[in-house]
């Protein structure tokens, strides 16, 4: 028996500076004293925590494209494009303009494998050169496009009023124009050889798509939570655009931009094939499919070679497009 003024031992009640020990008998007790240190282990070896950190949506859209072979794929096939529209003399040596009447509509030989053009010239080499009219026009056309539009439909969007009104209106007309026939009319009365008439043509046509979906994107943006408090806290219009609601809104318009631009790319080809676009001496896709049409019968190497390079870079940047909504878009993943 403990002496009166002493208090009787309790093992549920440990002294200062000691430890509860197991009773070594399997009871409620040592269960607790189990999960509690497995507890600690657990944390004790994730310095992180229990709890992994979350990602952004642009983390997270990088972490489903790394796995998403569709994106792999036309990721480089369009790098590779992108390379030799830079430097077509790493895999072409010869000149697109240099041309033998000699060998007019000629089939493939040694160190020319796609064989001649009407006028002698080597197929091969102006397909490899033709990258780079097609492929410049296309991501000029595109900035330009989603530039101007995210600018003109995102202000419309955040402020309304008479602006958002006047740009609707403006955008419809626009809308209503058909791409074609308006390239018809504008470029013939063009005489420039660049390709930069071709590129504002696009631009002028293709902003108010891009327009109309930055200025819903936007009005969906700024009603968030988030953008209202940062109003009640004080913060200003350029603030609230620049910082709250622009990085939130351009996924949507990134995505239009990615899959128009080989819309572009093939309507570039269209315009020079009607003899509107791109003229010689600039090399193009579209201008030699225009010369090889009328010898379908007896040369068809000289349409089958560019048409295939047009087909495939398109369908290479509409691939990537739609691999991006994919991995941008979570109710499609």
């Amino acid at each position: 028996m403990p002496e009166r003024d002493e208090p009787a031992y309790d093992p549920l009640q440990p002294g200062e500076g000691e430890a509860i020990a197991p009773t070594g008998q399997g009871g409620p007790m040592d269960l607790a004293l189990d999960e509690a240190e497995s507890l600690e282990k657990t944390l004790g070896d994730d310095p992180s925590g229990p709890a992994e950190k979350a990602r952004s949506l642009w983390s997270d859209a990088w972490h489903q494209l790394r796995r998403n072979p569709v994106f792999l794929v036309s990721s480089l096939l369009i790098l590779f494009l992108v390379v030799i529209a830079i430097w077509p003399q790493l895999i072409a040596s010869g000149d697109p303009l240099h041309c033998d009447l000699s060998k007019s509509q000629q089939g493939s030989s040694p160190g020319h494998p796609f064989g001649y053009d009407t006028q002698g010239c080597d197929v091969y080499t102006r397909t490899v050169y033709g990258a780079r009219a097609s492929i410049t026009v296309g991501v000029c056309a595109t900035l330009g496009a989603a530039l101007l539009g995210s600018a003109l439909g995102g202000l419309a969007g955040f402020f309304g009023g008479w602006g958002d009104a006047l740009l609707s209106r403006i955008a419809d007309i626009f809308f209503g124009i058909p791409v074609v026939l308006g390239g018809l009319v504008f470029l013939s009365v063009v005489t420039s050889t660049t390709v930069w008439p071709v590129v504002g043509f696009i631009v002028l046509l293709g902003w108010p798509q891009l327009a109309r979906i930055a200025r819903g994107s936007v009005i969906t943006a700024k009603q968030n939570d988030y953008v209202q408090a940062a109003r009640a806290l004080g913060a200003g219009n350029t603030r609230m655009l620049l910082r709250h609601v622009a990085p939130n809104a351009v996924a949507p318009v990134i995505v239009v931009a990615t899959i128009a631009l080989g819309t572009y790319i093939a309507l570039e080809a269209t315009l020079s094939f009607l003899g509107v676009g791109l003229r010689p001496p600039t090399v193009s896709w579209g201008i030699d499919i225009s010369n090889a049409a009328s010898q379908i019968r007896n040369a068809p190497h000289m349409l089958l070679y560019p048409a295939g390079a047009l087909s495939v870079t398109v369908l290479a940047f509409i691939m990537l497009g739609d691999a991006v909504r994919d991995a941008l878009d979570p109710k499609l993943r």
